[in-house]
């Protein structure tokens, strides 16, 4: 069985090396899996440590999918075990949940906080735990074909993966906008919120490897050396390689007019009632009314919680989180409508908006351990 993460070094002009980590499980555009995770932490500690490498390419194989996401399937199953379990109403008695949030934002956090450059090639679909592998790369590049969204709503979840915090700094309101909605972004929303860098061409991708290749790296600043490369591939980008304008840019106005409510009712009310013939409007409104309220609620009450947090204070936050949402019914629901009997047809519990009471809400920051046991407790430390 072949590895689901491929590793490799090219060596450069001067003698340095590239590590280039590539996702590679094509079938299943290549979602996170607990085993990717486990293969892709170790690789990247040692590359961190090694002085004769320059930088890190974070890439995938395939045209589709740079990652659609975390792999939901050993999830689903060990949730309804743990759901069917004496020990149900506590949230650390589902090990392999505890573990998957544990590691997957364990690695994340290591990206964010890597020594060295890191390149994140996003091409195709970043969806969830895809954005957060790219979110913390130094360099994130984008191309005519990506397709970025947090659409964790659809599921019964919230944008976890750090997406508290990176959603919660984005212009004006687009971050509780894309949390409702999980509204798509092409390269250039992905650059107007800042969830990437630069925009270039999949077809130059070779030509840009080629140019890292001849590199002076490590006579310098090799983050500034990686970005003006980088650039130099924005600026050369054919006349004929289509960018397709902003959505968020152009509907920026009214994206915070409808998000400027007091409350998550006034918020999504606003957004649901908008009667709009634009089709990426129209999918926005149609993923909210869909999605699950709790979510709703969930996802702004987080990005509120977390705006004054560190990253590493609001990990530790999204893996308590994360693990009510797992002891609780709207994630295994979610997965199960959409993913395993796909049914389309979530009954979501609370089923409605008013029924997620402000309690109930603030049940899910029950943290069951003492701060100095918490599993992420080193974090930042």
């Amino acid at each position: 069985m072949s590895q689901p993460v491929l590793f490799e070094e090219l060596a450069t002009q001067n003698g340095r090396r590239i590590g280039v980590a590539t996702l590679a499980s094509e079938k299943t555009l290549n979602a996170l899996s607990l085993d990717m995770v486990h293969l892709l932490t170790p690789q990247l500690r040692q590359w961190a440590k090694d002085p004769d490498i320059a930088m890190v390419l974070l890439q995938a194989q395939g045209e589709k999918a740079f990652c659609a996401g975390g792999d939901l399937q050993q999830l689903y199953r060990t949730m309804r075990e743990h759901h069917a379990s004496p020990a149900r109403d506590d949230i650390r008695g589902n090990r392999y949940a505890a573990e998957f949030f544990e590691h997957e934002y364990r690695l994340d956090y290591e990206i964010h906080t890597y020594p060295k450059p890191i390149l994140c090639w996003g091409h195709g679909i970043v969806m969830g735990g895809g954005i957060g592998l790219m979110a913390g790369c130094s360099h994130r590049v984008v191309t005519e074909r990506s397709r970025l969204a947090m659409p964790e709503i659809t599921i019964g979840l919230y944008p976890d993966v750090g997406g508290s915090w990176f959603l919660s700094r984005v212009p004006g309101k687009l971050g509780a906008f894309l949390a409702l909605t999980g509204a798509l972004m092409n390269a250039e929303d992905a650059k107007f919120t800042k969830l990437a860098d630069y925009r270039i061409a999949q077809a130059d991708k070779q030509k840009v490897v080629d140019a890292l290749l001849l590199q002076n790296w490590g006579e310098g600043d090799d983050k500034a050396l990686l970005g003006r490369v980088l650039q130099q591939a924005e600026r050369d980008v054919a006349a004929d390689v289509v960018f397709a304008p902003s959505a968020l840019r152009d509907n920026f106005d009214l994206i915070n007019a409808l998000c400027s409510g007091q409350t998550v009712p006034d918020i999504v009310d606003a957004i649901l009632a908008l009667k709009s013939d634009n089709p990426w409007l129209q999918k926005a409104v149609a993923t909210l009314n869909a999605g699950a309220p709790g979510s709703a609620w969930l996802s702004l009450a987080l990005q509120e919680r977390v705006r004054y947090m560190s990253l590493a204070e609001v990990f530790r936050l999204e893996f308590v989180v994360s693990l009510h949402c797992a002891a609780r019914p709207d994630f295994v629901e979610g997965i199960r409508a959409l993913i395993v009997e796909k049914d389309q047809k979530p009954q979501w519990n609370p089923a409605r908006l008013v029924d997620a009471t402000p309690a109930w809400v603030e049940g899910f920051f029950t943290d069951p351990w003492p701060a100095a046991e918490h599993p992420l407790a080193d974090l930042g430390k």
